[in-house]
């Protein structure tokens, strides 16, 4: 007889993208493709397309906590992550209900600097992200960004990366990702640095594309979906990023502008997935 809530489970922590291809829409398809059950715990609710974010409404406190509450009274949730946060605010009732309930290892995405430059938090969000939030996280997967902003230093260099990385670790977080796509070279280099000490490079070529809307909340959700089936933080991290990888090189034609990723491609090119998790 199965044993009940048996079926490895995560949660995504986040805001919604109604154009499908990013926040809790992509978490949600990557979980699922990655053999996992997701739920859900929605921040804010976005109107928003591949061309940009039309609109934006963030959920009561009260409707947060109960969400949280919902979660932890009915599945067994064995990892979990946080996306787009809101504001200040809403970085600390997250924080609140981390610290409440036992949702496993938190992969922390530090949704603060899109694309294309622009602040999608507020000073006092991303402080709070700093000071409190990071202290949770197991692994941080930030951008270089949003690296230099956690980290307050610039990244010019491969050395200043892991300078970067190691104050961010410095803040509590575990395992620290720097995700280097924002660079222009021809090859893509993601540092990455353990727990133990222990660093070392994900290199990947750079494919030319406008589509590679959610590539950080797909990888942050294949990591958080690899924890959740019991792999090891260092298979996590390298299984997340052959599925981004897969998932950008393999496009599909959606919408007018800044796409999504093909969150089908790990399996269409692989019928050995749940061996490799």
């Amino acid at each position: 007889m199965t044993e009940i809530n048996s079926f490895p489970q995560a949660l995504t922590i986040a805001g919604t993208d109604s154009g499908g291809g990013a926040g809790i829409m992509a978490d949600m398809k990557t979980m699922q493709e990655c053999g996992v059950f997701s739920t859900a715990v929605v921040v804010a609710v976005t109107a928003q397309n591949t061309l940009g974010v039309q609109d934006f409404q963030a959920l009561s406190p009260k409707m947060i906590n109960e969400q949280f509450q919902s979660i932890h009274d009915d599945f067994d949730i064995k990892a979990c992550k946080t996306g787009m946060l809101a504001d200040a605010e809403h970085v600390q009732l997250v924080f609140d209900n981390l610290q409440k309930y036992d949702f496993g290892p938190l992969v922390l995405d530090p949704v603060m600097v899109a694309k294309g430059g622009a602040q999608l938090i507020s000073d006092e969000g991303i402080d709070l992200v700093r000071t409190k939030l990071a202290k949770l996280a197991t692994i941080i997967t930030p951008n270089m960004p949003e690296a230099e902003r956690l980290a307050n230093t610039k990244i010019e260099s491969k050395s200043a990366m892991l300078v970067a990385a190691k104050k961010i670790q410095a803040l509590g977080s575990k395992n620290v990702i720097v995700k280097g796509g924002h660079g222009d070279t021809e090859t893509v280099r993601d540092l990455v640095l353990l727990e133990s000490g222990e660093n070392f490079w994900m290199n990947s070529p750079r494919i030319e594309t406008i589509r590679t809307h959610g590539t950080g909340d797909t990888l942050s959700s294949a990591i958080v979906s690899s924890l959740a089936k019991g792999a090891t933080i260092k298979e996590a991290i390298l299984f997340g990023k052959k599925f981004v990888e897969a998932a950008i090189k393999n496009t599909i034609q959606v919408g007018h502008g800044h796409g999504p990723l093909n969150h089908w491609a790990y399996n269409q090119n692989s019928k050995e997935l749940n061996d490799e998790i």
